[in-house]
């Protein structure tokens, strides 16, 4: 994995990415797994728990100097750092449950409160996007060697028709609200997707335009953000129409719009 593309942080992360989703599908693949409720009433499987177990594990031994957060350790949710990892085991759980294979592993690095790292990785639907050193976004092509990257499709941005948009919404939290916000544009197509995948249809050129008007947490959002910012699109607050920034006390994001920059906002 020598190049310019790979340092110790792309190599661990992308390794750690493949060897949670590699523990995920084996439950996934059972024919009936446990699922409990957390105290958010959010639900929680022993596959989020394999998952977090093992990235966790994997990023202190790797990067001891950094702190983690992560969404199944409550007790890192009080970590405050100018420079930290973020984890999100298993983003979409619900789609994990119901089997519907729209579930990622979300791990990110934040400096400064920009995430300047990310990998996610969909093992059910086969797909895995992630940053590399010298700044890109691209999708690899499996088979997903943990030592070995496959074939790297650098990941851009298209320029967007503001007469034809395609806007990407959520399949398990859409609302009026976000109906609202959407009618406001020129729409040719709505696409829906579970997870951060919504961040890398913009990055792979797919779709143009992802509001979210509902809550979400740092660990959602940071992997896939730092994809589609690598792809030339932006994250902002929904209100402000500044950067959407991490590190926040509690880590829970405002409403945001993610977008290609030649979108105007209305």
């Amino acid at each position: 994995m020598a190049g310019s593309d790979f340092t110790q942080i792309e190599i661990v992360l992308r390794r750690l990415a493949l060897q949670a989703g590699r523990a995920i599908m084996e439950i996934y693949e059972r024919p009936d797994f446990e699922v409990r409720l957390k105290g958010d009433a959010s639900p929680l499987t022993e596959a989020d728990e394999a998952a977090d177990r093992l990235i966790s594990a994997g990023l202190r031994a790797a990067f001891p100097d950094i702190a983690l957060v992560t969404e199944e350790q409550a007790e890192s949710h009080g970590v405050q750092a100018d420079k930290f990892f973020i984890v999100d085991p298993l983003d979409g759980t619900k789609e994990f449950i119901q089997r519907r294979g729209d579930f990622t592993v979300n791990i990110a690095l934040v400096q400064d409160g920009v995430p300047i790292r990310g990998v996610v990785y969909a093992p059910a639907k086969g797909r895995m996007f992630y940053t590399t050193a010298d700044g890109r976004a691209v999708e690899e092509q499996g088979p997903f060697d943990p030592e070995t990257p496959g074939v790297l499709a650098p990941m851009q941005m298209r320029a967007p028709d503001m007469a034809a948009l395609v806007v990407v919404a959520s399949k398990s939290h859409r609302d009026q609200a976000t109906d609202d916000y959407i009618a406001r544009y020129s729409v040719a197509d709505m696409r829906s997707a579970g997870s951060s995948l919504k961040f890398c249809l913009l990055a792979a050129g797919e779709a143009d335009l992802y509001p979210r008007l509902g809550r979400t947490m740092e660990w959602d959002t940071a992997a896939g953000h730092a994809v589609l910012q690598a792809a030339g699109g932006e994250v902002l607050d929904f209100d402000t129409h500044t950067p959407l920034l991490y590190g926040k006390p509690g880590y829970g994001n405002p409403f945001f719009i993610a977008r290609h920059p030649q979108i105007a906002l209305v």
